[in-house]
């Protein structure tokens, strides 16, 4: 087995050394052995494991959702149904999150299509609208 700096992790994984450090803080990484030195050394489980913690990140998984996902790893009796349910639920969120940012996006086009974008704040149709004063659009 072949001990690694923390440098070589990083590089491998995609990732800034102080994420690797971040990740060790947080419970994401186990604590790696020292060299007589004191300087970490980590192995390629480590480069595997911060790959893992960053797609799941690309997913949207929460670091509390991917500690989740990580002790499902070591746990002898855990089923793909486990994870179903989690991505499912996450996927359930997303959606709503979706749907929540659609809202806001036709509240906002209204808005500043309407504005004359030159003038004084009080023309302002956008300011308006957050000082809670109706849009000119709605009628």
């Amino acid at each position: 087995m072949s001990r690694k700096t923390i440098g070589w992790v990083a590089r491998e994984a995609g990732v800034n050394v102080q994420t690797v450090l971040y990740y060790e803080r947080r419970g994401l990484l186990p604590a790696p052995l020292r060299s007589a030195n004191g300087y970490r050394v980590f192995d390629d489980a480590s480069v595997r494991r911060i790959r893992f913690i960053k797609r799941a990140q690309g997913l949207g998984f929460t670091l509390k959702q991917i500690v989740a996902l990580l002790a499902l790893q070591t746990e002898q009796n855990a089923s793909c149904a486990e994870v179903s349910r989690m991505a499912a639920s996450h996927l359930q969120d997303i959606e709503t999150k979706i749907r929540d940012l659609e809202r806001m996006r036709d509240a906002l086009i209204p808005l500043v299509e309407a504005c004359p974008k030159n003038g004084t704040l009080k023309a302002c149709p956008i300011m308006g609208s957050l000082e809670g004063e109706a849009c000119p659009t709605e009628s």
